[in-house]
């Protein structure tokens, strides 16, 4: 905890030259939620601050920042933008409102955001309703997923739910359409043939969602996350979300501990192979996004099988997951080699112990954010 909210992680040098004490947008959302959510009065007092900070450097546009260097005061919107930030961010407002914590929180934020929402609005297809981005631009800040994106819009339809916003509906048909062509029904639209006739053609893995689709590619290493939220925001429907929580599980992504960030890492010789994934050696076959376990995603698939009626299991997984941020002397490690199970990346990551705390209190039902 600072003044200015939540850092993505404990101090320490490393954190400080790679910039994790900085407050990120989408970290300091996923930590209100496990906040609000804790029963600790600090930390639910504590839970608006970091999210305060985000809305106090938003854009002219609309456009919520990806982090606030607080000493610098200065906001950062990455490379090719940054579109999960502003989503998440209307997504924990309306929870905390919901709360009480504070009351009145949605009337005191109206204008920013109807300038978020309204921001997000522009970035929609017109006949898709779903977000359009560019790659490396949300939470997998260095994988290719370009063009429709199944995280981005899983979170879109849940926002879409919360604040009222049109076309929802059309919003998850196209969401199953484009990115799960294989059972429902197609989009008449001539734009939708020509994007999923390539995925007919090519995808091995029927599955699970695809991580998106573009004009001729598309992905399908199995983004865990954008699966785990397709089922927590509805966005799935019964079936599809038993479907998609089956596969997940027989491709294991869950062990030893919760969870993998993809079922099939994209290796260097791939075509969606990107020379920035090589940045710091990071972003190699079973290490980071790119199959690398993460604790935090790990508090959402605990989340998921909770509220998919598979409690026992979701009790299992929430011990493995303790154990995961156990590691090291309970460093709450950024994430775990794929395969070597080694701790990676930053200790004391701020959104592992609060997703741990989402997690908890759905098994228990106290409370849920996507309920």
């Amino acid at each position: 905890m600072t003044p200015a909210g939540i850092a993505a992680a404990s101090a320490s040098p490393r954190a400080e030259q790679r910039g994790y004490r900085a407050v990120f947008g989408r970290d300091a959302a996923v930590c209100a939620l496990g906040m609000a959510l804790s029963g600790d009065r600090e930390l639910e007092r504590a839970a608006l601050v970091g999210l305060e900070t985000i809305a106090a450097h938003q854009a002219p546009n609309g456009q919520l920042p990806k982090f606030v260097d607080v000493e610098r005061r200065e906001a950062d919107f990455w490379y090719l933008g940054c579109i999960d930030s502003t989503l998440w961010w209307l997504i924990a407002i309306a929870f905390l409102d919901e709360r009480g914590l504070p009351a009145g929180l949605r009337r005191r934020f109206r204008r920013r955001i109807d300038r978020a929402l309204q921001w997000l609005l522009a970035q929609e297809h017109q006949r898709f309703y779903l977000l359009q981005q560019n790659e490396a631009s949300d939470w997998a800040d260095i994988m290719p997923r370009s063009g429709f994106v199944l995280y981005t819009n899983a979170l879109w339809y849940r926002v879409k739910r919360l604040y009222r916003v049109p076309h929802a509906n059309a919003t998850r048909a196209n969401l199953n359409a484009l990115l799960h062509p294989f059972s429902g029904a197609l989009a008449e639209y001539r734009r939708a043939r020509l994007l999923t006739d390539y995925v007919l053609r090519k995808a091995r893995n029927r599955d699970l969602y695809l991580s998106f689709v573009n004009l001729g590619f598309f992905g399908e290493e199995g983004d865990v996350f954008g699966n785990v939220l397709a089922v927590l925001t509805k966005a799935a429907d019964r079936t599809a979300a038993r479907r998609t929580l089956d596969a997940l599980l027989a491709a294991r992504v869950h062990e030893p501990y919760p969870v993998r960030a993809v079922v099939r890492p994209i290796p260097s010789t791939s075509p969606l192979w990107r020379s920035y994934m090589a940045r710091h050696r990071q972003n190699f076959a079973w290490q980071y996004h790119n199959g690398g376990i993460w604790p935090m995603v790990g508090g959402f698939w605990v989340a998921a099988l909770a509220r998919r009626g598979r409690a026992a299991l979701a009790a299992t997984e929430l011990v493995k997951l303790a154990r995961a941020c156990a590691l090291r002397n309970w460093a709450f490690t950024e994430w775990l080699h794929g395969r070597k199970l080694t701790a990676r990346g930053m200790r004391g990551q701020s959104w592992n112990a609060a997703a741990f705390l989402l997690a908890e209190s759905v098994v228990q039902g106290r409370g849920d954010p996507f309920r």
